[in-house]
Order: structure tokens, then C-alpha cells, then sequence
């Protein structure tokens, strides 16, 4: 059929309905249609609330609770569409079939209309939501109406050739329609089997992420290749043109494709996993989720850092929790040279011990380290569980237990003072017996000042 037989087509059809909108029972039917819409409008306003305190009860399962909702703010057509399917075997029941095509007709369209509707509700994307829904619809009106093919037609003489390639209206259509669908079915179905593999206990943090990523990706690109073979477009023909964009991209996109590959990397050589708490370049803080291009890092103070993958493979990377969850810390002090060293390490143990976080399984240590200007130092090196609570604040409270203990057992901790020796300027230096060194010099520990 080319475009000419499509318009003469066209206009025949029009001619046909133009005639039948002259006859009595089409008027009937009218009347009928317009009746039934105002009491489907009024019958909505009353049923709807009452159906949508029920459904509120549904829990537990948000695809259907959503489903439901989507159904619920199209009560009127739903009772419009129940009418007139009652009115239209009724009608068929007492007269002739021919004397009800406008009944069909309307019912068919409001049908479609209903689905398109709930359709556009159930997509979370508004924008695709109300194109599918647009396009679905316009469609099944144009086969409806009977003019599906002279429709097609028309779009398909609106064509420019692309070397071995037509690329007509019809097609473009058809293409956007198929891959907005399969696309969208992709994703909703990717996303159900990453829910499923991330709630999988027998597959670790990593693998789980690697899955659901590969799951997605593959999904979206299977579906963006079926959607345009269906419609007849040779995806050879594209070998040179993708050729040519994958060149560009290569060079515009190093550092996206770097961080991609990087991303792909980790969750096969599980270094780091959702939950690891790592410290990069200052940055201390716990693994939220592993993206394709970066990683979300939460630090203690609710900042939330997105650090490029490269970074976890050319950088040095502290993981605090790759092989288990442990961590020993330690904390220096000293005391005084008249307390006894031995009483002083079991004093600094029983203190450690006594904070919550420190792990009394792996017992603290304490260590004579130095024998120091002014103080006997010592080192307190004790294990935690979980490094994600913060680092600080634990040994901020190991130092106040170690502060009440000493107090409460006479222990001093002493600070380093200084002494300053005045002398007269001239005075001559004393020298004495035995030694090398002047009187006037200072002794250790000591500052001299002229």
C-alpha cells in the first residue's frame, strides 16, 4: 500500500463514519455512552474511598500495594467500562448487532485507555510512564478504529535513506516503543534479581554486588539488541558508526572507563566489601555501597564520601576489617618514677578491661617502653571489635579509666618541669675537682639561660 491508497483509504473510512453519525441509533448509542459516564463519576466518589481503606491494610508487598493504588484512582473508568460492557450485551440481546458498533467501539477504547492509565501509574519514570502509556494507546485506538494500516502507511512513506539502511518514521516509532518496553522490563527485572542475590547469605558482600551489576548491565544491553532487531534494523549495519563512537569515547571517557574496570576489579579480588572499614588519605570511615564508578565511604561524622574506584587500586588502602574485625590500638602514658612499674601494668590492664568496646577474650598488654626525662613510659595496647563506632573515642575513654584508677591508687602522672640557673654577667666559672665540666654549665634536664 503506498501513500496515495492510504489517503483515499482514509478518507472512505471518515466518509463511513460521517454517514453512520447520521443514523438514529447512533445518537441513541451516544446518549447512552454520556449517561453511563456520568453515573460511572458519580458511583466513583462514593466506592473509592471504602475500597482504599482496605487496600491501605495491604503490607509486606509494595508491588501490589502499588498495583492496587494505580487501580484505585481509575475507579471511574473501571465502573464506566463495566456499564458499558452490561449495556452492550444487553442492547445485543433485544436489537440488532449492527445497531451497538459505537457501544463496542467505546468499550474497545476505554479498555485501552485503562490499561495505558494503570500503566503509566505502575512505571516509576513519569516521563517514560506517560509516553509508553501515550504511544500504547494511540495504537491500539488507530486498530480499533480500523485504521491501523493506513496509519502505517503514512508513517512508513515518511523514510530517508541511510546507505543500505531506510530509516522511515514507522520504524523510529516502532524502535522507540520496543526499546522503552524491553528496556524497562529489563531493568525491573534486574533489580528484582539483585534484591534476590543481596539478600543470599551463601554468596559474599562482594560477589552479591558483582552479580547484581553484571545482572543489570547484561539485562539493559540484551534488550536494547532485541528491541532493534525486531523492528528489522540490521545491527551490522552500526559496526562502523560504533566503531567510530567507541574511538571517541575512548578518549573522552579514560577516566569513567579507569573507574568502571577498577570497580570490576574489587568486587572480584573482594579487598573491600560494603561494611569494611578502610582509611584512605585521611579519610576513616565504613564501606556504605560499592557503585560501577565510585565508592560510598560514611566517616564518623555523617559526611558521606564517593571515592572514585582508581583510587582503592593505585592507592594504599588501610582495610581495618579484610580478614576479621579486629583491631588492637595503643595508647601511651606515663607515671611517675616513685610508683612501682609492675603494680603500674596490672593497674592499666584492669583499667582497659573495664571500657565496654575493649575485647576481654584477647587481654591488654602493658609494656615498659622507656625510662623517660621525667616519667616511667608505658605503652597500653588492648583489641576492639568494632572499628566502625570510631577510633578516638575509644581510647579517650581507656585514658580517662586509666586516670580514675591511678587517682584511686595514689599513682601520679608527673609533667616535665624545668630549672633555670641565674648567674651574674662576668662572673668567672667554678670549676669542680674531679670533673671536666664548669660548674657554670647545666646539668641534664637543665636550662641555661644568660
Amino acid at each position: 500500500m503506498d501513500f496515495r491508497d492510504a489517503i483515499d483509504r482514509s478518507l472512505a473510512w471518515a466518509g463511513g463514519w460521517f454517514d453512520y453519525a447520521a443514523t438514529p441509533w447512533f445518537v441513541y448509542q451516544a446518549a447512552i455512552i454520556v449517561s453511563l459516564f456520568l453515573v460511572a463519576k458519580l458511583a466513583a466518589l462514593r466506592v473509592e474511598p471504602l475500597v482504599e481503606n482496605q487496600a491501605r491494610q495491604i503490607k509486606g508487598h509494595p508491588g501490589l500495594l502499588r498495583l492496587v493504588i494505580a487501580l484505585l484512582r481509575r475507579t471511574d473508568w473501571i465502573l464506566f467500562t463495566v456499564l458499558l460492557f452490561a449495556a452492550l450485551n444487553l442492547l445485543r440481546a433485544i436489537t440488532w448487532p449492527s445497531r451497538t458498533h459505537l457501544l463496542l467501539v467505546v468499550l474497545l477504547l476505554s479498555l485501552a485507555w485503562l490499561f495505558a492509565t494503570v500503566l503509566s501509574r505502575i512505571i516509576r519514570n513519569r516521563l517514560v510512564a506517560r509516553t509508553l502509556g501515550w504511544l500504547a494507546w494511540i495504537y491500539a485506538a488507530l486498530v480499533i478504529l480500523g485504521v491501523g494500516d493506513e496509519a502505517a502507511a503514512f508513517l512508513d512513506s515518511l523514510a530517508i535513506p541511510l546507505g543500505a539502511v531506510r530509516l522511515s518514521a514507522l520504524m523510529v516509532l516502532k524502535a522507540a516503543l520496543l526499546l522503552v518496553a524491553t528496556v524497562w522490563l529489563a531493568v525491573v527485572t534486574g533489580n528484582y534479581i539483585d534484591e534476590r542475590v543481596r539478600i543470599s547469605e551463601e554468596l559474599t558482600p562482594s560477589i552479591r554486588v558483582l552479580v547484581g551489576k553484571v545482572a543489570k548491565i547484561g539485562l539493559v544491553l540484551v534488550a536494547g539488541a532485541v528491541a532493534l532487531s525486531a523492528v528489522g534494523l540490521d545491527l551490522t549495519a552500526l559496526t562502523v558508526f560504533s566503531g567510530a563512537v567507541g574511538v571517541g569515547l575512548a578518549f573522552g571517557l579514560q577516566k569513567v572507563v579507569s573507574n568502571f574496570v577498577s570497580g570490576v576489579i574489587i568486587l572480584l579480588d573482594k579487598s573491600i566489601k560494603p561494611g569494611d572499614t578502610i582509611s584512605l588519605e585521611g579519610t576513616f570511615g565504613w564501606i556504605r555501597e560499592l557503585r560501577a564508578r565510585f565508592v560510598s565511604v560514611v566517616t564518623r561524622d555523617g559526611r558521606e564520601f564517593l571515592i572514585p574506584n582508581e583510587d582503592f587500586i593505585t592507592q594504599r588502602v588501610i582495610n581495618w576489617s579484610f580478614s576479621d574485625n579486629l583491631v588492637r590500638l595503643d595508647v601511651n602514658f606515663g607515671v611517675s618514677y616513685d610508683a612501682d612499674p609492675h603494680k603500674v601494668s596490672e593497674l592499666a590492664i584492669e583499667a582497659a578491661i573495664s571500657v565496654g568496646r575493649v575485647e576481654a577474650d584477647r587481654r591488654p598488654v602493658c609494656w615498659l617502653t622507656d625510662f623517660g626525662d621525667s616519667s616511667l613510659n608505658f605503652v597500653l595496647r588492648f583489641w576492639i571489635r568494632d572499628p566502625q563506632q570510631g577510633l578516638t573515642n575509644v581510647r579517650g575513654k581507656v585514658l580517662l579509666a586509666l586516670w580514675d584508677t591511678f587517682k584511686a591508687n595514689g599513682i601520679s602522672i608527673p609533667y616535665p618541669h624545668r630549672e633555670i640557673i641565674m648567674r651574674e654577667a662576668g662572673a668567672p666559672p667554678r670549676v669542680r675537682a674531679g670533673t671536666s665540666r664548669s660548674s657554670d654549665d647545666p646539668p641534664a634536664g637543665r636550662r641555661h639561660i644568660k
